[in-house]
C-alpha cells in the first residue's frame, strides 16, 4: 500500500534528538514513502547524524547554519547532492539566548533579542528563499512553532520570535 507522502522529497531543517518533534515528523514521512534530507549545524550536526541512522531509513544529513547568508546559497546544490527537487521543508528551527528567555524581558540586549528572531523568524523566509531553485510547482513549507497567542512568562522573547514566525507563515 502507498502511504500519503510516496515519492515526496523533503528537507527537514532542525532534528536534534528522538524526542524532538522534527524526529518524529521525518520517522513518519519515512514511513508514508518520503525521501529526506536533514539539517542542522555545529555541534548539533553530530547528533542529527547520529539520530539519521535511527531512521527507518538512514536519511543524508547536510550542514546549514540559518544565519549563514554562504550556507543559504549553497543550501539548494546541497540538498541536490541527494534529491532532485522538493515537494516540501519543515521548519523546526528556533533559539533564543538565555538572555532571551526568562522574565528579564525588559534588561534583554538587542543583541540576544535579534538572534532569537533570525534564527526563529527570520530563517523561516530565508530557508524558503534558499528552497524557492528546488521547489515544484505545489510545494509546501510548514513551520513549527509554540502557541503565541498567549504570554508565557519563562519563554521571554522566544514568545516574540515564535509570534513573528507564525506571521511570517501566514
Amino acid at each position: 500500500m502507498m502511504g500519503i507522502l510516496e515519492g515526496k522529497r523533503l528537507l527537514i531543517a532542525g532534528v536534534l534528538t528522538e524526542a524532538s518533534i522534527a524526529y518524529s515528523a521525518a520517522k513518519v514521512a519515512q514511513q508514508e514513502g518520503a525521501q529526506l534530507v536533514l539539517s542542522n549545524f555545529g555541534r548539533a550536526l553530530k547528533l542529527t547524524e547520529r539520530i539519521a541512522k535511527r531512521l527507518p531509513e538512514p536519511a543524508p544529513v547536510i550542514e546549514l547554519d540559518v544565519s549563514n547568508d554562504a550556507h543559504l546559497a549553497a543550501l539548494a546544490d546541497r540538498v541536490g547532492e541527494h534529491l532532485d527537487g522538493l515537494d516540501g521543508v519543515l521548519h523546526s528551527i528556533g533559539f533564543a539566548p538565555q538572555n532571551a528567555l526568562g522574565d528579564a524581558f525588559t534588561e534583554t540586549p538587542w543583541s540576544d533579542v535579534s538572534t532569537a528572531v533570525q534564527i526563529s523568524t527570520w530563517s523561516f523566509a530565508a530557508l524558503t528563499h534558499a528552497c524557492r531553485p528546488l521547489f515544484g510547482e505545489q510545494a509546501s513549507v510548514v513551520g513549527l512553532t509554540f502557541d503565541a497567542s498567549r504570554a508565557w512568562p519563562v519563554y521571554g522573547w522566544m514568545g516574540v520570535a515564535k509570534a513573528g514566525l507564525e506571521s511570517t507563515a501566514r
